[in-house]
């Protein structure tokens, strides 16, 4: 059995050409309409041409499905045979292993089919396999109550499979799934890896929003990848909801702006003692797991501007905002609020001993 070969099932009417294989057990059939429906092998029967199929298909009678495949396996035993010893063996399967890919590393992959109406489009959901190991693997849904099952197969080495199309009202039965998965290599030796049991928490919302989906290494087209294990480790949490998102950054904020104003106020300020505030994302939230670079950069942005509130009535007061070098994109932003819409306060670049290039020294007037 190989691609380009002419099939029926044995199990029920209907066949189509091998287009590929998903392991050495299952093959992607295609059937006329192009559709690529993934079946075992030994559910298969090579036909030579449209007669034969025929034939084969007239010689049972159409109800007894059990008699059928009694008959086709006994005119096609021996044919069958040859087809299983090429199938069960190692050499159909063409695996191709990256350098550095030693890990396992799975995601998922949504691809809106049209980007411009994000709203309305669907969306191409794959399961990617960015390591040299098979993985096989089952996705399942939580609705609250019970699992329902989305999908299992075997993914091979540095492989993507497309698993559902999802429309943007269905993407929140995806918000609680779960994915097991254990990995292996076929043929050779390998180090054993851990059976991997993750649970995903997918924001909705995200979906709404255009920069959502960026460009990415697995996709010609932008898409939404989710990491679900990452060098070998399980993601212990995809994303974090828009509720418990805005509960963080409260939280986070009360122990970074809030808390050094009641530990100045419990003695008589020092005016030349500046206040230091790290705009660091690290510093600032416990995760940004589910946040895009955007969401990342208007919190920063909004722990700035409310600390300047805070403290903007203690004249002559020095706030120090640690930024970083990086590619200048916060250091830029904080310039811009300060030259246009706190404009009476002055700034300069901070102690290059104390805080290194990465700091703005803010003077309140």
């Amino acid at each position: 059995m190989k691609i380009g070969d002419k099939v029926r099932f044995l199990s029920t009417t209907g066949g189509g050409v091998i287009a590929g294989f998903q392991s050495s057990s299952i093959a992607l059939v295609e059937d006329e309409d192009g559709f690529q429906i993934p079946t075992m092998v030994n559910d298969l029967v090579v036909v030579n041409d449209d007669k034969q199929a025929t034939t084969v298909q007239k010689m049972i009678p159409a109800q007894d499905n059990d008699y059928n495949k009694r008959q086709i396996k006994k005119e096609n035993a021996i044919h069958n045979d040859e087809i299983l010893d090429k199938v069960n063996s190692d050499t159909h399967i063409h695996v191709v292993e990256r350098s550095g890919a030693e890990t396992v590393n799975m995601y998922l992959g949504f691809v809106p089919q049209d980007k411009k109406q994000i709203s309305n489009t669907k969306f191409h959901l794959y399961a990617i396999n960015d390591s040299n190991y098979f993985l096989s693997y089952t996705y399942s849904l939580f609705d609250g109550k019970e699992w329902t099952l989305l999908s299992h197969n075997e993914l091979e080495p540095n492989t993507k499979l497309l698993i559902s199309e999802v429309s943007i009202e269905e993407i929140a039965d995806y918000k609680n799934g779960a994915i097991q998965l254990t990995s292996y290599k076929v043929g050779k030796p390998y180090q054993l890896q851990p059976t991997l049991d993750v649970r995903l928490r997918i924001d909705p919302v995200k979906f709404y929003k255009l920069h959502t989906f960026r460009e990415n290494d697995f996709f010609d087209e932008d898409a939404l990848v989710i990491p679900v294990v990452e060098n070998g480790v399980a993601v212990k949490e995809l994303a974090i909801d828009s509720n418990q998102l805005k509960e963080k950054m409260l939280e986070k904020q009360k122990i970074d702006v809030t808390a050094p104003a009641r530990k100045e106020s419990s003695k008589k300020h020092d005016k030349n003692e500046p206040l230091v505030i790290d705009l660091h994302a690290s510093e600032l939230l416990d995760t940004t797991a589910g946040m895009s670079n955007a969401d990342i950069l208007n919190y920063q942005l909004d722990v700035f501007c409310k600390t300047i509130e805070e403290f903007k009535k203690n004249k002559g007061m020095k706030i120090i905002f640690i930024h970083g070098k990086g590619n200048g994109v916060l250091r830029n932003a904080v310039i811009h609020e300060l030259k246009y819409r706190y404009k009476s306060f002055t700034y300069q670049d901070a102690s290059f001993q104390e805080y290194g290039y990465g700091a703005t020294q803010v003077t309140i007037h």
